[in-house]
């Protein structure tokens, strides 16, 4: 038989033990836009839908091996950058990136959690601002663009100005995500590529299963742009995706639960 010809897509990221977010949640989102799938492991973390209880970070050379290995058999369409935990794998990864011919990168930033708490050191911080510069899209949470433009954000203006002052950091496009803002401005994201300043909005979905969201978005954009999609049409429809899934959350665990990746399947 004549082998089905397909768009490859490369996530760099750590692993989720409980299936709902990066890794995991990276590959379903590839499978379900029909892209298949390859994957450079940063961390392994023991973790369910109540939370984490161990990470294990993997060394620098692990993590470029696996890149290497992909990348030199395969070509690679788009590439997601997901948790990258430590300074010494963010500088090895953003050196690979560089010296690499692979599509566009979208990195998603994952330096604080939409709660507000930090994941990643200040040392590991400031390598990951010298990252950017590689980045196709930026897709920073609340938080993390609060972390990046030095200002708080509490209005829309406030998001506009964060992605203003972001994108002078290097990226090609930012979408500042609302998903950690309140009332009317929750679920609404704001796009900036140097050109065009774009209020995207989606009626908010109401569940306490949101695990895994972001690293979701930042996947299925990557999926996107891998099929030939322009940046901010790869965007949009990631967005639509995410609120899909938002609505048919899976039944497992007695935590935060993961959203439904492969939501068409659900005989509901």
């Amino acid at each position: 038989m004549t082998p089905f010809p397909v768009s490859t897509a490369l996530t760099i990221a750590g692993s989720d033990s409980g299936g709902g977010a990066g890794i995991q949640a990276d590959l379903r989102t590839f499978s379900f836009h029909r892209v298949h799938g390859t994957s450079a492991l940063t961390a392994i973390t023991a973790q369910n839908t109540r939370g984490v209880t161990r990470v294990d970070v993997l060394p620098p050379e692990a993590v470029t091996a696996q890149v290497d290995a992909v990348a030199s058999d395969m070509r690679v369409d788009a590439v997601k950058v997901g948790m990258l935990a430590r300074r010494d794998i963010i500088e090895a990864v953003a050196e690979r990136l560089g010296a690499l011919s692979l599509g566009p990168v979208v990195l998603d930033p994952v330096m604080v959690s939409r709660a507000g708490s930090q994941l990643i050191d200040d040392s590991a911080v400031e390598a990951l601002r010298a990252l950017l510069p590689r980045a196709a899209i930026l897709t920073p949470n609340r938080h993390e663009a609060r972390l990046l433009a030095g200002m708080d954000i509490e209005t829309l203006e406030d998001m506009r100005e964060a992605a203003r002052r972001i994108h002078r950091l290097g990226p090609k496009a930012v979408l500042v995500k609302g998903g950690g803002m309140q009332g009317a401005l929750r679920g609404t994201d704001v796009w900036f590529d140097g050109v065009s300043l774009e209020t995207l909005a989606i009626q908010p979905v109401e569940t306490p299963n949101t695990h895994g969201t972001g690293c979701t978005l930042s996947a299925a954009i990557a999926a996107r742009l891998a099929l030939g999609a322009t940046p901010l049409e790869a965007v949009r429809l990631g967005k639509e995706y995410v609120t899909a899934a938002l609505r048919y959350p899976l039944a497992v665990g007695h935590g935060n639960g993961p959203i439904g990746h492969f939501f068409p399947l659900n005989p509901q």
